[in-house]
């Protein structure tokens, strides 16, 4: 399979709910599912590299489900931008493993998270009331922990919700790359890859900007970028009382997940500190930990040595 199959989960808001879009690769009746989640400006394409792998590995006989979290890619947007949190992206996985499990029965779960992601992740694993068809076997968290350092959220908060105009693909793969190079070594091809599913055809967003794309409207012209400009409304009201609330809560979900867990850092990442790299090790499922020379935020899973790491974890542990 080159090219993943493109599916909808209706999830509930207070506003009357939304469709989270999920891209889905390997066999759709396998009983081992890998939900695949990523960052915080990014969309569920950016692991067609790492569910290729996944699924050669597997002999084709698993799910690798790479959603596009709300506000991003093919997802609905939000009519309250407020929502843009956490628990929100958490009972959303919810409804999609739901939706899942009544297509083919999950026997086994496996959760792979970079970034906000993995803080995704650290609910389902560590919180144990939710209704998840089964519990998560094993965790994968991609440069991130229960403390974020306030610089790399500074360095993000520079950039989110400017989407920008782009005149060609091209273009916008560059803009990209000139605040993404702490991705670490990409080809061009590679970064052109990555960079297509990062921007959709400016004359497909609805007149009032709102919920998704229009599909009546052309697919040329210029490009923006694919994400709703709003999600950076909770990330800039965000304070150091409430980070440090935050902090907290995710330390006692950390403390609680009893699922093999594997931390992949960026050696150089400025987003995941030494420090909480190394209490991650010492504390809770007590991770694993390897670490990438000359990346920082985040892994991007498309070098090989990278994703057989993760392959390694889910297969050979």
């Amino acid at each position: 399979m080159t090219e993943p199959t493109l599916s909808f989960v209706p999830c509930a808001d207070a506003q009357g709910g939304h469709r989270m879009a999920y891209w889905q690769w390997g066999d759709a009746n396998s009983p081992q599912v890998v939900l695949c989640v990523h960052g915080l400006s990014r969309q569920g394409r950016d692991f067609d590299a790492l569910a290729q792998a996944i699924v050669a590995r597997a002999g084709g006989h698993v799910r690798v489900v790479c959603p596009d979290v709300v506000g991003r890619g093919r997802s609905d947007w939000l009519r309250d931008p407020n929502g843009y949190q956490v628990p929100l992206y958490a009972a959303d996985m919810v409804a999609l493993l739901m939706q899942l499990h009544g297509h083919a029965p999950i026997e086994r779960f496996d959760y792979v998270g970079t970034s906000m992601g993995g803080l995704i992740g650290l609910i389902l694993a560590g919180h144990h009331e939710l209704p998840l068809p089964v519990p998560v076997h094993r965790l994968v968290l991609n440069d991130v922990g229960p403390a974020i350092d306030a610089g790399a959220l500074q360095r993000i908060g520079l950039y989110l919700g400017k989407v920008g105009r782009f005149a060609s693909l091209q273009e916008a793969s560059d803009a990209m790359w000139a605040i993404s190079q702490t991705f670490g070594p990409h080809t061009p091809a590679q970064w052109l890859a990555l960079s297509q599913h990062m921007v959709a055809p400016a004359a497909q967003r609805t007149a009032d900007g709102a919920a998704k794309l229009s599909v009546d409207a052309p697919a040329d012209g210029p490009l923006v970028l694919h994400y709703d400009p709003a999600i950076a409304v909770p990330f800039r009201a965000i304070t150091a009382e409430i980070a440090a609330q935050g902090e907290a809560v995710m330390w006692s979900l950390y403390d609680a997940i009893t699922a093999p867990t594997l931390l992949t850092r960026g050696a150089q990442s400025d987003l995941l500190s030494p420090d909480t790299a190394h209490a991650m090790t010492q504390r809770g499922p007590r991770a694993q930990r390897v670490e990438f020379e000359g990346v920082g935020h985040a892994p991007t899973f498309v070098a090989p040595a990278q994703s057989a790491a993760v392959t390694s974890f889910l297969f050979d542990t």
